[in-house]
């Protein structure tokens, strides 16, 4: 069976709605093409909803784990879980936000959590938030009967081998999650067995999932959001409040700026308070964040996957930081190894090609941010190369790029950005770091029931957030010009 080349022929117009990018059963992501798309995929319109074939995993049941689902539930709302432990947290969740009673149940090699009714809204939370999830490929060998890959293990040993290498540390220093948002998950975790009953705070605006985990899981939550007075807004905090840890994203999503690393790391090691660092949008080929990390907890989902049809994360425990022995302690006794030998396998293949992938990445985010940046129907295009410009400098390895995630905002936007939206003749969908490129009205997609406090942020609704692929330069500028051309006068 043959499969639709997305570098070539991208899901861009009305007709493609709904369907799976790529065009695999295991896809993440699924064609939004029009800016109404989005907002009825939101509000969970029968039009938008009924036509999707596939979805990001923690936002969009899989089929195969609805199937699932249903041998462990037997009718009753359930999910499955790749532990019992991660079973029993969730369950745990449910009563403790809803006092809904919630059992783990059995199927087979399955584990799931079966509630009522008016359980079901945290089981889907749970899952949604904390990434630890039953992924569509171990879904689907469970309903089949099959057990993990016979060289699980030694797949995932390689993986691990191989991140250790870009990440300048060794194999036992990597612990692999799920997804993305589990690492984020796990590292929180940590941090409140470390230091119980104390909140986090959140340095910058960050990707929706990495707030809500924090909210939803820990035990409170500040978020500093000005970059510009980061230091002293800090400082302020510390003094005043202990902290469990600290997390943030290098560069931020969407708007790409950085939390000032400089002043930020050497504050939190007086206060003996960890710092968790997440680098998906950079990845470790551009940036070195070792000498102010204390955990990183990445997606391999996104640009060291590419493929867009595949889960992972990962937890690294950075040597060189002054809490490594301890934190690592702390990770090793929670860890489980749930990311799924199958998924492993795929990884770890695609992390094989991830430097050359990433170069190019890196080449065309910057021809489209600095041909966007002199467009005149654009108003603001933020980019690591300018935004927090000698933050970013300080991490970025010699040589190395800014990555290939470009969000701009343009002139009018509240009249021009569905039009510009609409034309982009891109995939459009969510997700990031797919070989193809991916846009999306970011704010809208992640923001949706909270978008005026998005943009109390500073964070507009209007915002259009590419993911440049690996397309040729020309080609990829010509079916975003064609957009902007579409709001001329």
């Amino acid at each position: 069976m043959s499969f639709r080349d997305l570098i070539e022929w991208p899901m861009w117009e009305a007709k493609d709605l709904g369907l799976a990018m790529p065009e695999s059963k295991h896809a993440v992501s699924v064609a939004l093409p029009r800016w109404q798309d989005v907002i009825g995929y939101e509000e969970k319109k029968q039009e938008v909803t009924s036509r999707l074939r596939s979805g990001y995993p923690r936002f969009v049941i899989h089929p195969f784990v609805k199937e699932l689902a249903k041998l462990v539930g037997k009718g009753k709302p359930c999910l499955p879980f790749p532990s019992r432990e991660v079973a029993e947290q969730c369950a745990e969740f449910i009563f403790k936000t809803t006092g809904e009673t919630a059992t783990v149940t059995a199927h087979q090699a399955t584990l799931g959590v079966v509630t009522t009714e008016d359980g079901a809204s945290a089981l889907n939370s749970f899952w949604m938030h904390s990434g630890m999830i039953v992924s569509s490929r171990m879904a689907e060998a469970r309903l089949a009967g099959i057990r993990d890959l016979p060289d699980a293990q030694e797949t995932r040993r390689s993986l691990r081998r191989q991140l250790a290498k870009l990440y300048g540390c060794m194999e036992h220093d990597v612990f692999l999650t799920p997804t993305g948002m589990g690492a984020q998950y796990t590292a929180l975790r940590a941090l409140m067995f470390r230091s119980a009953g104390l909140p986090t705070a959140q340095l910058g605006f960050p990707y929706v999932d990495t707030l809500k985990i924090q909210q939803k899981f820990g035990y409170d939550n500040f978020l500093l959001h000005n970059l510009s007075r980061i230091g002293e807004d800090l400082l302020t905090l510390v003094e005043n409040q202990p902290l469990a840890g600290c997390f943030c994203e290098i560069p931020g999503n969407p708007q790409l700026g950085c939390a000032d690393l400089r002043v930020v790391s050497p504050l939190l090691r007086r206060k003996n308070v960890p710092l968790v660092v997440d680098d998906v949008v950079a990845t470790p080929y551009n940036i070195n964040v070792g000498p102010y990390a204390d955990l990183i907890a990445t997606s391999l989902t996104k640009f060291l996957a590419g493929t867009g049809d595949v889960m992972g994360g990962a937890v690294i425990c950075n040597p060189e930081s002054p809490l490594y022995t301890e934190l690592k302690r702390v990770v090793s006794a929670q860890h489980e190894e749930l990311l799924w030998g199958e998924d492993a396998a795929i990884l770890d293949r695609q992390v094989q090609t991830f430097p050359e992938r990433m170069q190019r990445h890196n080449e065309n985010g910057l021809m489209i941010a600095e041909r966007l940046k002199k467009h005149p129907a654009i108003e603001r295009v933020w980019y690591p190369k300018w935004e927090f410009n000698d933050v970013y400098e300080t991490v970025r390895r010699p040589g190395r790029g800014y990555s290939a995630l470009v969000t701009f905002l343009p002139k009018n936007a509240a009249e021009t950005a569905p039009i510009i939206y609409d034309n982009l003749h891109l995939c459009k969908g969510p997700s990031l770091g797919t070989v193809f490129t991916l846009a999306c009205p970011f704010t809208v997609l992640a923001h949706f029931p909270e978008l005026d406090w998005a943009e109390a942020c500073g964070v507009s609704r209007y915002l259009i957030r590419i993911s440049a692929g690996l397309e040729e330069s020309e080609v990829l500028w010509k079916r975003i010009e064609v957009a902007l051309n579409a709001v001329k006068s």
